[in-house]
């Protein structure tokens, strides 16, 4: 189950006992299943989404988000089934292969409702206004898939993550399955039409308020004091034996995000002030990160996230944005440390996105799945039996397992392969030197990864997404600078050429994707977000510090004026997560939480204090100015979910400081 940023979100009482049982009944979790071959196809075989297109052929009849599937639901007076997910989400494609490509429970859906299916990438403005709502409801805690109930009007009545899609006990209770939480949902909808419309109102204006961020201008002060409130907090939450962050209550079990924005602030913080203590802080990070099982020690980059403290079990979808933020940390580590793997991990991660993640034009794919063959992380792991093969010399094979890890350390049969010392430690082990020891892995490496790209790769999701491909512009030029390599730099030239030239209009109007279907002719589809604003401002700021070249300068004035104009808030401050013009839906949000990426306000907030550095106008200074003072209450209450506006006011206080 795929983890959730905090948010501001409330319990909400449930109104009547017999929602009270739906929830109960709508929070279960269960195993995975088979997938049948497709016999059928619906309208999402016109989507251009390969989310969507994994679902063309089901026999659950799915409609694309869109007024038609409204229509319907008023017309006939049926509930709406909205289901939430992502081309490289796990547990999506379990509920795909288990629920929506079965047929009995096709016919219960077909049947009682009408089943909307979103990508979440392509829509994120949608997943997150639901995905509030469940959290909402739950008091805490989503994930995806993300599986929703709503009235005819699109309002939510109660909803859940993954289930099974049967019944089945679990410690001696009977939990429902996915088709008898649908047949109950649909009786309740059938006897009861008040209650749930009374529900659904109930719910998504608690789901508004949750959204409503900014309330009024919090009376706090802007100063290095509420930057040093933010560090104190974190450094409560840091791990001091693996590295990362996390719940020290709990001795940091759980899973672990790398969380970049929180690691750059801590760098910033640390270069700034001289606190060697920081930069140790992240420095322990990167190093257990480098070694564990979430940084792919064969091919290069990043998995997503650690299911446990040491860095080592990853959930092992690949999305471009961790790659990109990583980068940019590494890179900024080595600059002021100046270690040797850090260049290494450097190199090998971009040298993966290039490999991967890059189209022949230049263009940033967004992820790769965790799964092949229904498996997750089958192509990432070996038996004892294939490393043996792999490695058909006695001593060669040998020498792997010293390095690597003896014995399987994944479901009692594979191995991830992790360093469980240094590479200092493993080579006085081994009687050799840290130069020695890479010169005898280089060889064999290349020996594994050889073997491993014979074998079926995971699903890789050609499209490209404006804000993550900022993302990565802003990686790449920032390595190029870290280690004085100019290919990196041309990469994100001719990344950000790309992006410019197909996702952003004639007035300056930008494109959430590019992509397409195959056999038909890419295309820029769906209004952007504030994000895809201002990420790629971000990376065309990082592009400027590189090259120097005005044009990057003056593509980012341009955007930024544009986010002001369609998503700015003249009077609270902030910007709203979609345009002015952008489709209304039932509640909308300033996004201001920094997770697995940072919200896009606080990357706002840092592009126009670099704005104001660079050019000297007064409207980027007044615009950071109205953004921290719209957040600032949010800060001081929970700086640990708003590093990346902490950062961004880290800059501002210099800035202002030099300007004197």
């Amino acid at each position: 189950m795929s983890h959730q940023t905090p948010r501001s979100c409330l319990r909400f009482a449930l109104t009547t006992p017999f929602v009270a049982l739906l929830f109960f009944l709508l929070t279960s979790i269960g195993a995975a299943g088979e997938k049948a071959k497709p016999k059928f196809t619906n309208r999402l075989a016109k989507e251009t989404s390969p989310y969507l297109l994994m679902h063309a052929h089901n026999p659950t009849d799915w409609f694309a988000w869109g007024p038609e599937a409204f229509e319907k639901a008023k017309k006939e007076n049926k509930l709406i089934f909205l289901s939430i997910g992502y081309s490289s989400c796990f547990w999506c494609h379990v509920m795909e292969r288990e629920s929506f490509n079965n047929e009995a429970i096709a016919k219960v859906l077909n049947d009682s409702f009408v089943c909307i299916k979103v990508d979440r990438e392509e829509r994120p403005d949608i997943d997150q206004i639901y995905m509030t709502a469940l959290t909402a409801v739950r008091g805490g805690g989503g994930g995806w898939p993300l599986s929703m109930f709503l009235v005819p009007d699109g309002k939510p009545v109660v909803g859940g993550t993954y289930w099974p899609p049967k019944d089945r006990e679990v410690d001696g209770e009977k939990v429902s399955g996915f088709e008898t939480i649908c047949k109950i949902v649909d009786k309740a909808w059938k006897d009861n039409p008040n209650d749930l419309e009374k529900q659904a109102d109930n719910l998504a204006a608690a789901t508004q308020r949750a959204l409503d961020s900014v309330r009024g201008i919090a009376l706090v002060s802007l100063d290095r004091e509420l930057l040093k409130e933010a560090v104190d907090t974190m450094k409560e939450e840091f791990d001091p034996e693996y590295g990362g962050f996390g719940n020290p209550n709990r001795n940091f079990r759980g899973p672990k995000f790398p969380l970049p924005s929180r690691l750059e602030f801590f760098l910033q913080q640390g270069e700034r002030t001289k606190n060697k203590e920081l930069i140790a802080m992240v420095s322990l990070t990167l190093d257990r990160m480098a070694l564990g099982g979430i940084y792919d020690q064969i091919g290069g980059g990043f998995h997503r996230y650690s299911t446990e403290r040491t860095w080592n079990i990853p959930h092992f979808e690949k999305m471009l944005y961790d790659n990109a933020q990583l980068t940019e940390v590494y890179a900024r580590a080595y600059r002021l440390t100046k270690k040797g793997h850090y260049k290494r991990i450097l190199e090998e991660t971009l040298a993966y996105v290039e490999r991967e993640m890059m189209s022949p034009e230049g263009a940033f794919y967004s992820s790769q799945d965790a799964e092949t063959h229904h498996e997750e992380g089958r192509f990432y792991v070996w038996t004892p039996k294939e490393l043996a093969q792999a490695l058909p010399d006695a001593k060669d094979l040998d020498f792997i397992k010293k390095v690597y890890g003896q014995n399987p350390n994944f479901e009692n049969k594979y191995h991830i392969l992790h360093l469980a010392k240094t590479p200092f430690e493993v080579a006085k082990d081994l009687g050799l030197s840290v130069e020695d020891l890479h010169a005898k892995l280089k060889p064999l490496r290349k020996q594994l990864f050889d073997v491993r790209e014979k074998r079926d790769k995971p699903f890789l999701n050609k499209i490209a997404l404006t804000a993550w491909s900022g993302q990565m512009i802003a990686g790449f030029a920032e390595a190029g600078m870290a280690l004085g390599e100019k290919k990196y730099v041309d990469t994100a030239v001719r990344a950000a050429d790309f992006v410019l030239k197909l996702q952003r209009t004639k007035d300056n109007r930008l494109l959430r994707t590019y992509g397409a279907k195959p056999g038909e002719t890419p295309k820029a589809a769906v209004p952007a977000y504030v994000e895809d604003y201002a990420f790629l401002v971000h990376g065309l700021l990082a592009l400027h510090d590189a090259t120097k070249d005005e044009r990057w300068l003056k593509a980012s004035r341009e955007l930024t004026d544009a986010m002001i104009q369609h998503h700015g808030d003249p009077k609270a401050g902030g910007y709203y997560f979609t345009a002015h013009d952008h489709e209304k839906l039932f509640a909308r949000s300033k996004d201001q939480y920094d997770g697995a990426q940072p919200s896009g306000n606080s990357i706002a907030a840092r592009n126009l204090v670099r704005l104001w550095a660079k050019t000297g106008e007064e409207k980027y200074r007044a615009e950071a100015d109205r953004v921290f003072r719209a957040f600032a209450g949010s800060l001081k209450a929970y700086p640990s979910g708003l590093t990346g506006l902490a950062f961004a006011l880290d800059l501002y206080l210099e800035a202002k400081e030099n300007k004197k």
